[in-house]
């Protein structure tokens, strides 16, 4: 098997949903939701607006897309605990950040909510989904972790939503790689796009961590689907990542205080985004 292995070949999910590719992609950290062991009770009108205004100065700072992530319920559920309530709230908030932002958006449901993410999607107008761990086995904080392509392949198929895209990690962060640790990236790669994924994504080791320039170029050269770094992302390392990326996602490094709980900083979007435009 040579290194231009293709499986099959696709549209690019990138320019589909962007109209361009490099593309950056900010991620909008929803506060705790309702179940979640942090939530309070607080009004919900109040979750939507918080996230209505993080989406707000993404796109005042020229980002290209957004993902709407469930970050503020930490710890979190694996995939068959999630509720019903999570899937509803993530819905209409992604619907609100629609109504005022002209910008394609993702849903990432944590911990690996494919199928929740995929009917959030679809009742969120939302364009892709991004599973931290499409298809193999992992030892997440959470537990064991099973790749749920199979499932969700068909869960979408079942609702008409093929134009909703996954973008699917590698190398999954946040977890002991033990369990695959006898197949390589090259391998691991080529399992996501063999199991219909639409995008790849290389990330580091937890949120915030830099990826692995060498860990980048074996995925890249490893299929022929677009690659997104997915953490690690800044100003000062994106020129180099998109010189072998198709896009970024990045969210704690354009916060006011560089992590992720922290609000969206504006002036630290325009600022990344000018470097980026300027490539």
């Amino acid at each position: 098997m040579t290194e231009e292995y293709v499986y099959r070949s696709k549209e690019n999910a990138l320019r589909d949903i962007f109209g361009k590719t490099p593309v950056v992609i900010g991620v909008v950290h929803l506060r705790a939701l309702p179940g979640s062991p942090q939530y309070r009770g607080n009004s919900l009108e109040e979750i939507y607006g918080l996230a209505v205004e993080e989406a707000g100065r993404y796109a005042r700072g020229g980002v290209h897309g957004l993902i709407v992530e469930n970050h503020g319920d930490i710890p979190f559920s694996k995939p068959e605990d999630l509720g019903p309530e999570t899937a509803a709230v993530m819905a209409v908030a992604a619907d609100r950040i629609k109504q005022q932002v002209d910008l394609p958006i993702g849903i990432n449901v944590l911990a690996n909510g494919a199928i929740t993410a995929l009917a959030v999607a679809q009742a969120g107008r939302g364009r892709f989904v991004r599973i931290n761990q499409w298809a193999n086995a992992y030892v997440a904080n959470e537990g064991i972790i099973e790749g749920p392509a199979a499932r969700a392949a068909r869960y979408r198929s079942f609702l008409h939503a093929h134009d909703i895209k996954v973008f699917a990690d590698v190398h999954v962060k946040h977890g002991s790689h033990a369990i695959v640790a006898d197949r390589s990236i090259t391998e691991l790669t080529r399992d996501a796009e063999f199991f219909d994924a639409d995008v790849v994504i290389a990330t580091g080791q937890r949120t915030g961590d830099s990826t692995k320039l060498d860990e980048l170029r074996t995925i890249k050269k490893s299929t022929q689907l677009p690659v997104l770094v997915g953490s690690g992302v800044t100003e000062e390392n994106v020129a180099e990542l998109l010189t072998l990326a198709d896009g970024v996602i990045v969210a704690s490094s354009l916060k006011q205080e560089g992590v992720w709980w922290t609000p969206v900083s504006e002036d630290k979007v325009r600022s990344f985004m000018k470097v980026v435009n300027s490539l």
